[in-house]
């Protein structure tokens, strides 16, 4: 049966669940809707202000959103929501499927098994958009897990926008399958490679949910 992944994050607004280092983003943009809301009723500069500042505080809400998971059965789950963008046999004959994630989907990234993370590095770089090809050289995380499976790689790439990849863990931690593990802001990419000889279940266009979508078949 699916298990429910539940580690609670540290961020929590208006019984909203948020993403674990959503608070510097979000206190300021909420606090200073609220100020514009209060002020409205007396001015109308504030009225003026209430709008676009109200839309924002509401945008980042959406963004930070980090909802419980029913975590699937499957030897790999999705990482990360989104869609299929590619999918790439590689020379060490590993399987890359890459998973653009729009602004409107959840960024938090999560453990595609079970496993100790061997290694987090960040590796600097450009910030050309997620979707693009030269998106290759964008600032990213790179991921290792010791699994069942043998060595898993899996990669967070920056975009245009996000500028900040938030690593949740430290290499050496042990991770259950579908548990958070870090945080992309505002639209970006994850990839995963596949061993040698595990096939790929999705399909480029394919919309993937982290934790509940599985990526290899049987």
């Amino acid at each position: 049966m699916p298990h429910s992944q539940t580690s609670a994050p540290r961020d929590s607004l208006f019984g909203v669940r948020l993403a674990r280092g959503a608070s510097p983003w979000l206190l300021p943009t909420v606090a200073t809707a609220a100020l514009s809301l209060t002020r409205a009723r007396k001015s109308g500069r504030w009225a003026a202000a209430a709008v676009p500042t109200t839309a924002l505080a509401a945008g980042m809400l959406w963004f930070f959103r980090d909802p419980e998971r029913e975590i699937a059965q499957g030897r790999v789950i999705s990482p990360a929501d989104g869609v299929v963008q590619s999918i790439m046999p590689w020379k060490d004959g590993r399987t890359r499927v890459a998973i653009f994630m729009s602004p409107l989907n959840v960024h938090v990234n999560r453990a595609p098994l079970a496993g100790t993370v061997t290694s987090v590095e960040h590796i600097p770089g450009g910030f050309v958009p997620a979707f693009n090809k030269e998106s290759e050289n964008n600032e990213r995380v790179v991921w290792h897990f010791d699994t069942e499976l043998g060595d898993i790689e899996m990669v967070q790439i920056a975009g245009a926008v996000a500028r900040r990849i938030v690593p949740y863990v430290p290499a050496g931690t042990k991770v259950e399958q579908g548990e958070r593990i870090g945080l992309i802001r505002f639209g970006s990419r994850v990839d995963i490679y596949l061993p040698e000889g595990v096939e790929v279940a999705v399909e480029v266009g394919q919309a993937t949910t982290a934790g509940v979508t599985r990526i290899d078949r049987d």
